[in-house]
């Protein structure tokens, strides 16, 4: 066996086994029930669950239930150094499970399936490994990623939580570790990187992209957020 990517579904039967490599279970849609040492419970779309060489572990799932497994060798530095089972996977890596998905059901290519894996282990790499994160908080995060171009107020994310807006700032501050506002800002601002460095789009159009139609104020908290405003961004 080699490190390897595939697609796979369970049943309803629980079954048991180890194996004596790591194996990774990502959910793309439904869940999947899962024991072993240090965790029993359910595993969803966005999360990873770790199950480390030669752990014992029983799992079941709905037949409909559709799932990455990737079978590793060694794992990433990060992975093992981590106290948590199960941790949430970053909006680029959730991303790139529908891409392994639809093309490891496409064709059958070892060159393209090994440059696939190398990219998967590579974002696994750079996850922040933590406690999965509350499934209301998760939502909220997921609706920012999503819209990071519209009002974000905190009445809006409340809502989405299902909380009172006092309820709601405290679970985000004790999920995430900044306030709701603070971490709009960094993903609006790390957007908006990304898009000057790897796209051709103007200033203008940036701002606008990730919720700020006043130019000025843009690139006023650009600067905070960075040190530079973004007309410096490639001198």
């Amino acid at each position: 066996m080699s490190d390897s990517l595939s697609i796979r579904s369970y049943s309803k039967q629980k079954v048991g086994h180890t194996h004596d490599f790591h194996q990774l279970v990502l959910p793309l849609r439904g869940v999947i029930n899962i024991d072993l040492a240090g965790f029993s419970g359910k595993v969803a779309p966005g999360e990873c669950v770790v199950i480390q060489a030669g752990e014992l572990h029983h799992f079941t799932s709905e037949t409909e239930a559709r799932f990455v497994v990737a079978d590793m060798f060694s794992l990433p530095e990060n992975l093992c150094a981590a106290s948590w089972l199960v941790f949430t996977i970053s909006q680029p890596l959730n991303r790139y499970l529908q891409f392994i998905e639809t093309q490891l059901e496409y064709q059958v290519d070892s060159s393209l399936e090994k440059l696939t894996f190398d990219t998967f282990t590579s974002l696994l790499a750079a996850q922040r490994v933590a406690q999965t994160r509350d499934r209301r908080i998760s939502a909220v995060v997921s609706f920012i990623d999503d819209n990071i171009g519209s009002e974000l107020d905190i009445g809006t994310l409340a809502r989405i939580a299902c909380l009172s807006a006092t309820q709601f700032k405290k679970l985000f501050r004790e999920q995430m570790g900044v306030s709701a506002g603070h971490h709009v800002t960094a993903m609006r601002m790390e957007k908006a990187r990304a898009l000057l460095i790897h796209t051709d789009l103007p200033v203008q159009r940036v701002a606008e992209t990730v919720g700020y139609h006043d130019l000025s104020a843009f690139s006023r908290r650009f600067s905070a957020h960075f040190g530079l405003p973004p007309s410096k961004l490639f001198s």
